[in-house]
């Protein structure tokens, strides 16, 4: 079988199509009585669409053509092409690609672009290999890419696995590896260090787009990182980091995970008055029961109209923009020659899909795909993950002598920064200062000491429980968050228990569990079931911690760990800083002694 984009070069189906639209032939499946909404010129007008195989034949004026197997009425409807998500993660769904492929698509979103650094920075290359596998046939075309970053920082932590040049170039080397995936290793990519210069040369070399993770950069390193070859980015911070990044040229990946820039985002463009082309959209990380109620990139469009986008152009940047920064001429468009990738809104407000089209076949109807997906079973060593013993309330103490320590810490959620505070020692123990949140981390792939390592959290409010989870990104080594010791190991236990997952714990007691069996990342339950645990495991949360948005929030535990981005973060190895290419085993900078009186 010929892969795609090749399959619509094939002759025979290239003659029939020609001949179906001539009129000396009938269509396969003719849409009638629609409203088209077009790409290209941002008009709504109606139209019928013929359609032969996966291939569109012909768009042509209503009632012109009646001659078809099959004909869908979309009168009352909208037809689009279908979307395209230009950058996500299955496993940040903690479901697997069937259970993620059946959510989406009945939505209308027929093409994600999925970069499997989860299942690589878990399993190595045997992960890329499960999320090939288990994307075929599903219906929503995933393209997969090749992790850039396994893991996120070389030196400053250590995953279950570790993916050189050689790794990723050879994984570049296979026609189903769309690119390379987002590029984090910011600095080293800037200075030219060989690790990272050498994997994005890889992506280059094979002439498939290098995806990128520009945090922060701003100015000359912006321009360091692009000239390196790096060329799209979804990490941006503000509206003026936005127009920095459009006006350097990177195609930007606007993604609704990060809700709260939207409103800003879109003041932005719609200043500017028209839509870059260079503008697409991607959803990143979708939470399961999020992923239930409000779906997939389908939910990023409707919010960013809610905001204020034109919703031709929040369409077109979920279509025509995206496919022009795959190099996928085949998809984005209602256009003869064309993939038959479309989709039927009931309307442009609610966005609610009635009909979806993937390469000339109906995949959904009402919200509900109608053949589900079937799942492939993850190898046997994925259920098995997670190597940790089981921890006592010691192992979440950190240990000194002397009656006081200078300590350092890691203040503020997501834009960390470094501060330093004194405190006592009782026992051996150092007591956290006042007003912090104990972390700890404990490597659990078996390749190191799974001793936790400590640090003390400022500006994470005040604890009444603790948190662990084995969804830590981005080398998913358990991480436990909370006040009472006690609390925290009977969190970690009963995630290691589970082999792997999330749980809460409370009075030393756990109040709610979610397993995630496979890999640690993904439970292999149907997606309300995974979606409710979820639900109930946040509002177990909100039990124990008061949330302050937008930085201190659920979501913010599991990028505490992500070692990439700029400010002390912790690791398996310590208190990681990228820009010092440093790591603190421990946060005891100074034993002080007993304070003498004046």
């Amino acid at each position: 079988m010929t892969t795609e984009p090749l399959d619509l070069a094939h002759p025979a189906l290239r003659l029939r199509a020609t001949a179906a639209a001539r009129g000396d032939a009938p269509f396969d499946l003719l849409i009638a009585n629609g409203t088209l909404v077009d790409m290209v010129t941002g008009e709504r007008r109606a139209a019928d669409i013929g359609i032969c195989g996966g291939l569109i034949a012909s768009v042509h004026a209503p009632g012109t053509r009646t001659d078809a197997a099959q004909v869908i009425d979309a009168a009352g409807a909208f037809v689009t092409p279908g979307l395209i998500d230009t950058h996500m993660h299955v496993e940040s769904s903690m479901v697997t690609p069937a259970t993620y492929a059946a959510a989406v698509l009945a939505r209308g979103v027929t093409t994600a672009v999925w970069d499997p650094h989860e299942f690589g920075n878990v399993h190595g290359v045997a992960g890329v290999d499960h999320a090939i596998r288990a994307t075929r046939d599903l219906g929503l075309r995933f393209i997969v890419l090749a992790p850039s970053c396994v893991p996120s920082a070389p030196g400053l932590e250590l995953a279950g696995a570790e993916f050189e040049a050689e790794t990723v170039a050879d994984l570049l080397a296979r026609p189903e590896i769309g690119g390379v995936a987002e590029v984090m290793t910011m600095r080293e990519v800037i200075t030219g260090e060989a690790r990272a210069s050498g994997i994005v040369q890889a992506g280059l070399a094979a002439g498939k787009p290098v995806c990128g993770h520009a945090r922060s950069l701003t100015g000359p390193e912006l321009q360091a990182f692009m000239a390196a070859g790096v060329s799209s980015d979804h990490e941006l911070t503000s509206g003026t980091d936005l127009i920095e990044k459009l006006r350097a040229g990177l195609t930007i990946e606007l993604r609704g995970s990060h809700d709260h820039l939207l409103p800003e985002f879109v003041a932005e463009l719609n200043r500017l008055g028209h839509l870059p082309q260079t503008v697409t959209l991607c959803t990143d990380d979708v939470f399961p029961d999020d992923l239930l109620q409000g779906g997939g990139l389908d939910d990023v469009v409707r919010r960013l109209v809610r905001y204020g986008m034109p919703v031709d152009w929040a369409l077109r940047a979920a279509t025509l923009n995206a496919a022009q920064r795959l190099g996928r001429a085949d998809l984005g468009l209602i256009a003869a020659g064309r993939r038959a990738d479309l989709v039927l809104f009931e309307d442009l407000a609610a966005l609610a899909a009635r009909t979806v089209i993937a390469n000339g076949v109906v995949v959904a109807q009402g919200g509900v795909v109608t053949a589900p997906p079937a799942d492939l079973p993850a190898p046997p060593a994925f259920g098995a993950s997670v190597h940790l013993p089981r921890f006592t309330a010691q192992d979440f103490r950190l240990r000194a002598s002397d009656p006081r320590a200078r300590v350092a810490t890691i203040d503020q959620p997501r834009f960390t920064r470094w501060g330093e505070a004194v405190t006592e020692i009782a026992g051996g123990f150092v007591i956290p200062p006042e007003g912090a949140t104990t972390i700890a981390v404990a490597h659990r792939h078996g390749r190191a000491d799974p001793a936790p390592r400590i640090g003390f959290l400022r500006g994470w409010g005040q604890w009444r429980g603790a948190f662990a989870t084995t969804v830590s990104h981005d080398s998913h080594n358990l991480t436990v968050f909370g006040a009472d010791p006690a609390d925290l190991a009977a969190a970690a236990n009963a995630v290691t228990a589970a082999g792997g997952g999330m749980a809460v714990a409370q009075g030393g007691e756990v109040v709610a569990l979610l397993p995630l069996p496979v890999s640690g990342l993904v439970s292999p339950a149907p997606l309300p079931e995974v979606a409710a645990g979820f639900a109930a495991l946040r509002a177990a949360m909100d039990g124990i911690v008061d949330w302050q948005p937008p930085y201190l929030i659920f979501k913010a535990c599991f990028g505490a760990t992500l070692a990439c981005n700029a400010g002390p973060h912790q690791t398996d190895r310590g208190i990681a800083d990228v820009l010092a290419g440093t790591v603190l085993p421990t946060p005891i900078l100074e034993l002080l002694p007993e304070a003498t009186e004046a």
